[in-house]
């Protein structure tokens, strides 16, 4: 793309807490090295990276201790609805790219970038769109009971943590931003995987709106590793959906091979318990950047045993980038990441023995190098910069001007 653009990035946190928020701030950086002007819009946060764009960034609900006025923020936010008009009345934006918007700046930034006619790209991070609580689970069960406009059930199931309460916050939410254009305002859906990308068709989004656009990452930031590695590693969110049960009973069995969990979650605690009498398995805490990335490259792997539906997880690309396999989960876009027995090996979800078997077949192997330069290989194929640009620039280029 040859066209200098003004693009809006949105998302709701401006400092990296997940995946999603890492791809957001990337993305922004990828765009200004190619001579866009990038104009972030966030929720405001005191861990929030510098910008100038700042003192537009609207106060979110407190989900940690939220009081009835967050719950109403959480549906509909005045500020982030009045912050973004004035931000685009001060600047002209060309497109906008959104990411996880909803929740602290909510569908109320929506109709303003309608009455501007600025064309709407929305990367697919979670599952919001066909399901209330994101996640498309149930019981820890995929579940596709709402397909995408019968949120009432979401309510009758107490799919929000088992409450009525949450469960009713998340079905009004989900109608209501529907209703602002969830759907309609957005030009562009970008699903990160094939997967998803099906989904979403399969519960009655329009296909011709949908690319399949795969994360990336900044294969310069990575240098692989070679050596052979002394331990497993699992990094993101300690989430009982995450599979993290699974993973600590097929490590319960494996007393020898150390287990490493970086990150942090709901299911932390529980997990600890569970893992109390297992002292091959250590919590580490949230790790970022070079710390992060220093530890999994000591790994012989890292594992990613998820139980609900995942898209294109980012530390399967970073495992990748860094020159280590991944032991992954046969559910969502995972499989499609990962050539079983080539750079990493698959296995069926919840399956505790196939996990340990899985484990124990790479730490044997540790001293081999094949998979992890196949997927070091991958990575510099499908998933660099250069390439995701060129995915990029062709949506931007199909919706600007038109």
């Amino acid at each position: 793309m040859n066209t200098r653009l003004n693009v809006l990035n949105v998302s709701q946190n401006h400092f990296v807490r997940g995946g999603s928020d890492r791809y957001f701030l990337s993305l922004g950086d990828l765009l200004a090295r190619q001579g866009h002007d990038v104009v972030p819009f966030c929720a405001k946060s005191e861990r929030d990276q510098p910008s100038e764009w700042a003192p537009f960034f609207p106060r979110g609900a407190n989900f940690d201790a939220p009081s009835a006025m967050d719950v109403l923020r959480y549906h509909y936010s005045v500020a982030a609805r009045n912050n973004l008009t004035r931000l685009v009345a001060q600047k002209r934006i060309d497109i906008a790219h959104l990411h996880i918007y909803y929740g602290k700046l909510t569908s109320s930034i929506l109709p303003v970038l309608k009455d501007k006619a600025i064309p709407v790209v929305q990367t697919v991070h979670d599952y919001k769109l066909v399901c209330p609580v994101y996640t498309c689970s149930r019981g820890g069960k995929p579940c596709e009971a709402c397909h995408a406009k019968d949120y009432w059930r979401a309510l009758a199931y107490r799919c929000n943590r088992g409450s009525y309460v949450r469960s009713a916050i998340s079905m009004s939410e989900s109608y209501l931003s529907r209703w602002l254009g969830s759907v309609d305002t957005i030009d562009r859906f970008l699903a990160v995987s094939r997967f998803f990308a099906a989904k979403m068709a399969e519960n009655g989004i329009d296909s011709r709106k949908i690319e399949v656009v795969p994360n990336f990452i900044d294969i310069e930031r990575f240098e692989p590793r070679a050596e052979p590695g002394s331990y497993f590693i699992y990094f993101g969110r300690i989430e009982r959906t995450k599979g993290i049960g699974t993973l600590i009973e097929a490590f319960a069995q494996l007393p020898d091979i150390p287990l490493v969990l970086v990150g942090e979650g709901s299911y932390l605690d529980e997990a600890k318990a569970l893992a109390a009498r297992c002292p091959n398995i250590e919590f580490l805490g949230f790790k970022n950047g070079d710390a992060l990335y220093s530890l999994v490259g000591q790994a012989v792997a890292s594992i990613l045993p998820a139980e609900a539906y995942e898209n294109c997880p980012m530390s399967i690309l970073e495992s990748f980038a860094l020159g280590r396999p991944v032991i992954g989960a046969r559910i969502g876009g995972i499989p499609e990441l990962i050539e079983d027995g080539e750079d990493g090996l698959i296995f069926e979800p919840g399956d505790v023995d196939a996990l340990r078997d899985a484990a124990r077949v790479l730490w044997d192997r540790r001293g081999q190098d094949v998979m992890g330069r196949a997927a070091r290989f991958k990575a510099e194929q499908q998933f660099t910069a250069g390439v995701h640009y060129r995915r990029i620039s062709a949506v931007y280029e199909s919706l600007v001007g038109r």
